[in-house]
């Protein structure tokens, strides 16, 4: 690949044909101010749109101002970054911008993260010199998002996200001039649309234009009704990332104050989403085995392979994309849904009280888990087994508003018996992990005799499509791992046409699996950001006693009291689940 030489404000670099000037800057360490610019790096996509213009600059031998995210370099390209009228531009643009967006930064959801709010701060606005009719348009409200399209500024982050990344294909720009939108088809509310709830539009938009829908008070009111008993769980990924809101580097593990924080708020019982993990294992694993064992047996009726459905985004996906495949994925619940049905019943029972007296609320990494909670079979009579799902952002502040000094906390231990878990709980939050879990007890009760390794290190990395071939006995256990839905399409289009067989497949909607999710602190696209989390679950895992789900004392007894084994009948009727064909509109 030939290189290109290039001088920005009398700095001289060399770069790969093909890069921009703002590539080129950034090795520079040259400050360009962008909007609309999203590089998400190692998953090759860049939004394109090149529509906020606060990027120009000024390139010797051109008459015009050029974008400097979408011009490429040419060989001897001489750019000025720092110009007047560079300057006036850009302070015009963003107060074009800002011209037509609302006055409402105090009580903004996305206020202090608001990237238009920092530009403005850079460029020292105190007055916007232009007025005029403003853009109105109705508020969208979904169970686990909110559109708010005044707030909008034509990015176009979203929609590449949700395309490209995604390949949902919900959003995209309709009418023209000032009553353009961005928008799903016909301007359906995102309810009604194949919107998966994944929520990284969310994670992408740099405004208010796109928030998850907030339940914090709604949980405030919960404790404080002396009436109710409030449960909380939370999931592995959200203590990787947490501390990242109070200062901590990425991939600092905040398990123990996190504990702490939650207590301190007035929950009745802090349990563990892992503790569901585990028996999210017991029965998905078990119908893994079962399965497996009637294939290999001649069983032509059985459905291979098994797909893991952890993920509701992947889930409601799959629902809208293959229905042909329905009869594909485990029916066990999600590691939410089975900790909710657990507690309203088992633990409801144990403590002598109605489930219509207990709230139950998760703390997850993941906007797509509050739509999946008001899913109408997650509920007994109306009541739903999860009532509220908030995300790691949310907890966050909540625990500010509370006044709660966190880095001070001390550490605290999860309350029992839904507190316990192992070390392949944890390893849920990160891509390959629920997929290792389920290894690490399936195989152990198909041969019968203690693993030689539980770290199963074929399935991890952060490649988007994975595959790996596991040796049992005589048996290759074939397996396949994705995260983002556009390659669980990929993946899912080639097992399809049989283009490739496996016998097990993981799929996370989420870059990187669920600590990348859509409702964890912004990590806009930055890789190591993912991995620094990862490595923070993984070390979790490495630090447990056990790590073998089925080697949870809780689980054991759990099942001896109450369930009988994995995949009875009363397994059968708290823990699984089926699923809905759904319109492609």
């Amino acid at each position: 690949m030939s290189m290109l030489t290039i001088t920005i404000d009398g700095k001289t670099t060399q770069v790969p044909e093909g890069a921009t000037i703002l590539d080129a800057a950034n090795t520079l360490d040259v400050s360009i101010p962008t909007l609309c610019h999203l590089n998400l790096g190692e998953m090759k996509v860049l939004n394109r749109a090149a529509s906020c213009r606060i990027c120009v600059v000024e390139v010797d031998g051109r008459r015009n101002l050029a974008p400097s995210c979408a011009t490429p370099v040419q060989d001897g390209m001489v750019v000025k970054t720092n110009t007047i009228r560079v300057l006036q531009a850009r302070k015009t643009v963003l107060e074009l911008l800002l011209s037509d967006h609302p006055k409402d930064c105090l009580s903004c959801a996305k206020s202090g993260e608001c990237e238009l709010q920092d530009l403005a701060e850079r460029f020292g606005l105190r007055e916007v010199r232009f007025s005029g009719e403003m853009s109105r348009y109705r508020r969208d409200t979904s169970p686990s998002i909110i559109r708010d399209m005044d707030k909008c500024i034509m990015c176009r982050r979203c929609e590449t996200m949700c395309n490209e990344v995604q390949t949902c294909g919900v959003l995209s720009a309709v009418n023209r001039g000032f009553n353009a939108v961005v928008a799903p088809a016909f301007e359906m509310n995102l309810e009604d649309s194949v919107c998966t709830n994944c929520g990284q539009c969310v994670a992408v938009c740099p405004v208010g234009a796109l928030v998850e829908r907030d339940y914090t008070w709604d949980v405030v009111e919960a404790i404080a009704d002396p009436e109710k008993i409030v449960l909380v769980q939370t999931a592995p990924a959200v203590r990787a990332a947490l501390g990242e809101e109070f200062g901590y580097p990425a991939g600092t593990s905040v398990t123990g104050k996190m504990v702490a924080a939650l207590r301190t708020m007035g929950f009745d019982y802090v349990f563990d989403t892992d503790f569901g993990a585990d028996l999210t294992i017991m029965e998905e694993g078990s119908e893994f085995l079962d399965r497996l064992t009637r294939f290999l047996g001649g069983d032509k009726s059985v459905k291979m392979p098994i797909m893991t459905s952890c993920c509701p985004g992947w889930v409601k996906f799959f629902e809208h994309n293959f229905p042909d495949l329905l009869d594909v994925p485990s029916t066990a619940k999600s590691p939410q849904q089975m900790f909710g049905a657990i507690a309203k019943s088992y633990f409801a029972e144990l403590i002598g009280v109605p489930r219509e007296k207990m709230v139950v609320v998760s703390v997850m990494p993941c906007l797509a888990k509050k739509y999946e909670c008001s899913r109408p079979e997650f509920k007994v009579n109306g009541n739903p087994d999860v009532d509220f799902s908030i995300t790691t952002r949310e907890l966050a502040r909540l625990i500010k508003q509370m006044n709660i000094d966190f880095v001070d906390l001390p550490e605290e231990d999860f309350d029992d018996p839904l507190g316990e878990s192992t070390g392949a709980a944890p390893i849920f939050g990160v891509t390959g992990g629920v997929l290792e879990a389920a290894l690490r007890t399936a195989l152990e009760l198909h041969t019968g005799a203690p693993l030689e390794r539980v770290d199963f290190t074929e399935v991890r990395g952060m490649e988007g499509i994975r595959t790996a071939t596991i040796p049992v006995g005589d048996l290759e256990l074939k397996v396949g791992i994705a995260h983002t839905l556009g390659n669980a399409r990929k993946l899912l289009e080639m097992v399809r046409h049989g283009e490739m067989e496996f016998h097990a497949i993981e799929v996370m909607a989420c870059p990187g699996g669920c600590l990348g999710g859509g409702g964890q602190p912004y990590h806009h696209g930055h890789v190591e950001t993912l991995k620094k989390r990862a490595q923070a679950i993984y070390q979790e895992d490495a630090g447990k006693t056990l790590r073998k789900s089925h080697e949870n004392p809780y689980i054991i007894d759990l099942y001896e009291k109450y369930l009988g084994k994995p995949l009875s009948e009363k397994s059968h009727q708290l823990l699984h689940t089926h699923y809905f064909k759904r319109s492609k509109m």
